[in-house]
């Protein structure tokens, strides 16, 4: 049996807004996370990924359900596995006039940990010759590399990412998924949030994929491609409007991408091509579309009426 970092069972939460209504932001989360290597979180905006992150490492308390951190049940044994948890929950916050190595130093006396750390850590997301430079210098990516190496001051084995790559440039977004791919290899656990699927899917050995607060769908990234219905292609017709109301109506799923329609569920992409010629529309263009793991990320949320890629 794969051994697991982090295990959920009926996880629940629910907020009540100002107004009093209360609002299910978690609902009956069953989400495994294998131990070692990068596991994508993938949710539309108000999914739940951040609020189940939270519950995990106890910033926020569950309404029901059980969470296992390394076999131990939390938030009542935290304490007993925190020591193996390094997470970026919200942008950290360093000295600006200080040099990245002096934050992590300061960071380093704060925790108990060896200075000896601040060179290894420095190192490992490739910052050791920025470490002397002055953080206000630092790019965006050199500063969610600098929280990640103080994610790591403490060798952990399970490390939580909420978005890393959030507002980052692409060379930024690059540097940060080469870090977690790195990190992964070396056999420690990354549970990295994005909605960057495209990224997640070059990084991510196992998958989950979550809405309205409910797992969708889940393991290795080919298991969740392979799980995707028919074929996808891409159409071009002269009325794209009455050939995505025929294509619907038959059961397939369809959606717009400019002078295209994108459709989801055929057996094969001739079944299309029948379906419009019988109403007497013919297609332009018919392009099978390789199933990639956006493709499915949207087929699953448009099942669930969900939108967004958070």
């Amino acid at each position: 049996m794969t051994e697991l970092a982090i295990s959920t069972r009926g996880l629940r939460k629910t907020y009540r807004t100002r107004r009093g209504r209360r609002v299910v932001a978690v609902e009956g989360l069953d989400l495994d996370v294998p131990a070692g290597g990068v596991h994508g979180f993938l949710g539309p905006n108000g999914s739940g990924k951040t609020t189940s992150i939270r519950m995990l490492l106890g910033l926020v308390r569950a309404d029901a359900g059980t969470m296992t951190v390394f076999g131990e049940p939390v938030p009542r044994r935290l304490p007993a596995v925190v020591s193996r948890v390094g997470a970026i929950v919200e942008s950290p916050k360093f000295f600006p006039a200080f040099t990245g190595r002096k934050n992590l130093e300061l960071l380093a006396d704060a925790i108990g940990a060896p200075r000896g750390r601040v060179g290894e850590v420095l190192a490992e997301t490739s910052l050791g010759e920025r470490g002397k430079d002055k953080f206000r210098t630092y790019s965006l990516g050199m500063k969610q590399r600098l929280a990640i190496a103080a994610t790591l001051l403490k060798k952990p084995d399970l490390l939580i990412f909420d978005e890393p790559t959030n507002g980052l440039d692409p060379a930024g977004i690059r540097e940060i998924r080469e870090t977690m791919r790195d990190l992964g290899a070396q056999g420690r656990t990354v549970l990295v949030s994005s909605h960057i699927l495209a990224e997640v899917e070059q990084v991510a050995d196992t998958v989950s994929i979550i809405g309205h607060g409910r797992l969708l769908a889940s393991g290795t990234v080919a298991e969740v491609l392979g799980s995707s219905t028919g074929t996808t292609v891409k159409v071009a017709v002269d009325n794209l409007q009455e050939a995505a109301r025929i294509l619907t109506e038959a059961g397939l799923k369809v959606r717009s991408e400019g002078n295209h329609l994108l459709v989801d569920g055929a057996q094969e992409p001739a079944e299309v091509t029948r379906r419009l010629a019988r109403r007497e529309l013919y297609v332009s263009e018919l392009v099978p579309v390789r199933v990639d793991l956006e493709s499915v990320f949207l087929q699953l949320t448009a099942d669930e009426g969900l939108g967004g890629h958070r």
